[in-house]
């Protein structure tokens, strides 16, 4: 199948159609926080299984019950994807997850203004690790040749649209106080073991082929030199040092 086939853009940037339908994106853009919500909020392949791991841990006091019997889609479910799993009537704190950009976010979340714990990680990484995704993902389609998506990944046209965009509207969130900012290579550790986080119990056919990459690959900090030539990272660099110009934040990487 082609893009257009697979993908929906939604807002200007492209979404998995098999994963957010109409119902679930109108779910989302209805959907009513409260103060004590604690969002996930991540650029594809940016460390979101490792905090949808963590942050249960922390709420529930260390309490490994959940998390060992749990997936993690189930304890924080997407707000824009369709997996038959509602928060109404869950307990506070209601834990949650997004790919949104900030300024995407639904009415109610600048309202209410709940807490969000946002991700970040080195966009080399997440280039590599997007390009072996793309490979293995049955919804998405074939990246092509390493060099092909690297132009893809700096464009935006992928996933979510561009890193660079994504990152700095998160970064920008006018509720500063409500946002925590932490990087992938700040809280690095191996979860590729766990059932409940690595993906293993979904069909092959439905959403991924594990035996060409699996979903939480190597869980590296600086793969990305392993993949990328000298001149592929020069031209990343480049490309990074204008977008990311106007960006004070103090990244680990940088």
């Amino acid at each position: 199948m082609t893009e257009a086939e697979l993908c929906t853009v939604y807002k200007g940037i492209s979404i998995p159609t098999s994963q957010h339908t109409p119902q679930s994106l109108k779910y989302f853009e209805e959907f009513s926080f409260r103060p004590d919500d604690i969002i996930i909020a991540t650029y594809p392949k940016s460390g979101t299984t490792w905090t949808q791991e963590i942050v249960p841990l922390i709420v529930s006091g260390g309490d490994p019950a959940s998390v060992e019997t749990l997936p993690n889609w189930k304890r924080a479910p997407w707000l824009e994807k369709t997996l038959n799993v509602t928060l109404e009537e869950r307990p506070s704190p209601r834990l949650s997850t997004t790919h949104m950009w900030y300024n995407m976010m639904p009415p109610s979340f600048f309202e209410v203004k709940p807490k969000v714990i946002n991700v970040v990680r080195n966009p080399r990484d997440v280039l590599t690790s997007s390009f072996h995704y793309y490979g293995m993902a049955a919804h998405l389609v074939n990246p092509g040749s390493k060099s092909k998506f690297l132009h893809k990944f700096l464009d935006g046209k992928v996933l979510f649209g561009t890193w660079f965009d994504h990152v700095k509207s998160w970064l920008n969130a006018e509720d500063k106080e409500h946002v925590i900012h932490i990087s992938y290579e700040e809280m690095l550790m191996n979860m590729k073991k766990n059932n409940m986080s690595n993906y293993s119990t979904v069909p092959e056919s439905v959403v991924m082929d594990q035996t060409k990459s699996e979903f939480l690959r190597k869980g590296l900090s600086g793969d990305w030199k392993n993949d990328l030539t000298v001149a592929e990272a020069e031209y990343f660099d480049a490309v990074y040092k204008d977008k990311m110009k106007d960006v004070e934040y103090k990244f680990v990487w940088d």
